[in-house]
């Protein structure tokens, strides 16, 4: 018989320092203690703050400083739900497989990669005009450069249509700030960049979800979700699509297109993982310029702390459109590390570093693909993630906890989800394993939890 389990009442004793931190250290204490527990809903934030007599900020602080302790994931239409602690062992470290990160080849030494560039950055005769303010769209020497790295996705790009945004986080707030005014409406595949519904989230904007097939967005549901005329934006992962690995065809991708032109769509392409397919269909930036804007990331192939986004916007006079709101939101991309990414790419360094992370990804997907079922999962050879989709027995919220206690944290299908029916779904990350080693124990971990008897008890969640 199931534990009953009662509703989040936190006792909020006097204390110096903010209000906010002691709501987020009542919550750990009350999870160590067994108050709450794994999977357990959580007040809304306006229901806690009538609750406890306090400020609604201040709860919304709090419940922030609780997400980014770990304690709890917050869904948008779903509620607030507690985390899993990781379980302390002596024998193994906790691996995170929620993190899209590049995975690490053996023989690659990352931090003399960036010794050794830092090193001829800061020998530039012109070094300390780095120390100052430059350019929001990035300097001259910056946007060849990332024309360069760009000419295997789109060609020869003009210039005067390249700017460099600092990640691309930012420039997606550039652009939905240029495009959209609160209420508006934007298009996006049914699971998409939770980036992406954190900065909708944060602009006033409603994002619509278009199914998806194993390409990807579905024409057919784009054309049914433009008729009701609410959208301007459409915003899509075409290549190793961003959670199902989904990549479109060229076929779909002209299907999407005719869509988008004959409705006035405006696309926003994010080819965060493009580079990595060694034989990608043309983006769609490349097939329809004219309706485009292109987003092409270091951060996703090379390293999250290359937060280098070069955007191709579809004229100069929106690229100078797009200058102006990065001006306004982020001012320019941080000039240290634009350099590096910039002596990177001209000395040739960050394709050969591509090329390494590929191999890398590719020996670690047939790790994976030779552990997990292979009819419950979706990937592609040069992906840094996988898809799981869970059995029957394993409810996702239940599943992430249990794998949290083992010491492996996934992300569950309502990170990504738009609509109001997340799948019973799982994206697993190889990249932040140390090694394949380190990873093939967090795939047996995944393995033996899915292999759990059907039937077998499961925590309850609310």
């Amino acid at each position: 018989m199931r534990k009953k389990i009662r509703p989040w009442q936190p006792e909020l004793k006097r204390q110096a320092g903010p209000l906010y931190l002691a709501i987020a250290d009542r919550l750990a204490a009350d999870l160590q203690s067994g108050r709450v527990v794994p999977g357990q809903q959580l007040p809304t934030q306006r229901a806690l703050a009538d609750q406890l007599g306090i400020d609604f900020t201040t709860v919304s602080r709090g419940y922030a400083e609780a997400r980014r302790r770990g304690l709890i994931d917050a869904t948008v239409g779903r509620g607030t739900f507690v985390r899993a602690p990781l379980r302390d062992t002596a024998d193994r470290s906790p691996v995170d497989m929620s993190m899209n990160l590049p995975p690490q080849p053996a023989d690659v030494d990352l931090a003399e990669l960036v010794r050794d560039g830092m090193a001829a950055v800061t020998a530039r005769p012109d070094f300390l005009s780095l120390m100052t303010y430059r350019d929001s769209a990035g300097a001259l020497e910056d946007r060849e450069a990332g024309a360069r790295w760009l000419q295997g996705r789109l060609g020869d790009v003009p210039l005067n249509r390249l700017l460099i945004a600092g990640g691309t986080q930012a420039a997606l707030t550039a652009i939905l700030t240029s495009y959209a005014k609160p209420g508006d409406h934007i298009l996006t595949e049914e699971l998409t960049y939770p980036g992406l519904r954190a900065a909708a989230e944060h602009l006033g904007l409603w994002l619509e979800g278009v199914a998806m097939d194993h390409e990807g967005m579905l024409p057919s549901a784009l054309e049914a979700a433009c008729a009701t005329g609410r959208a301007r934006l459409l915003y899509c992962v075409p290549t190793l699509h961003n959670p199902t690995t989904a990549t479109m065809s060229e076929q779909r991708r002209h299907e999407i297109i005719a869509i988008a032109r004959h409705h006035n769509l405006t696309i926003i392409e994010d080819d965060a993982y493009g580079p990595l397919v060694r034989k990608a269909p043309p983006a769609i930036a490349a097939l329809a310029p004219d309706l485009t804007i292109y987003l092409g990331g270091l951060a996703k192939v090379l390293n999250p702390a290359l937060r280098v986004t070069y955007v191709v916007a579809p004229d100069a006079r929106t690229a100078d459109r797009l200058t102006s709101a990065l001006r306004a939101t982020s001012l320019m991309p941080p000039p240290l590390m634009l350099a590096l990414a910039t002596h990177w790419i001209v000395e040739g360094i960050a394709t050969r570093l591509l090329n390494d992370l590929r191999q890398e990804a590719i020996a670690r997907q047939r790790l994976a693909t030779a552990r997990l079922p292979r009819a419950d999962i979706r990937t592609a050879p040069e992906a840094y993630h996988i898809w799981l989709k869970l059995p029957l027995a394993w409810p996702r919220a239940a599943f992430v906890a249990h794998l949290q206690r083992q010491g492996v944290a996934v992300v569950p299908s309502d990170a990504f989800a738009v609509t109001d029916t997340p799948p019973e779904a799982v994206r697993l990350c190889l990249g932040a394993a140390a090694d394949r080693a380190s990873l093939d124990l967090a795939l047996t971990t995944v393995v033996t939890a899915i292999n759990e008897p059907i039937g077998r008890p499961v925590p309850a969640v609310v």
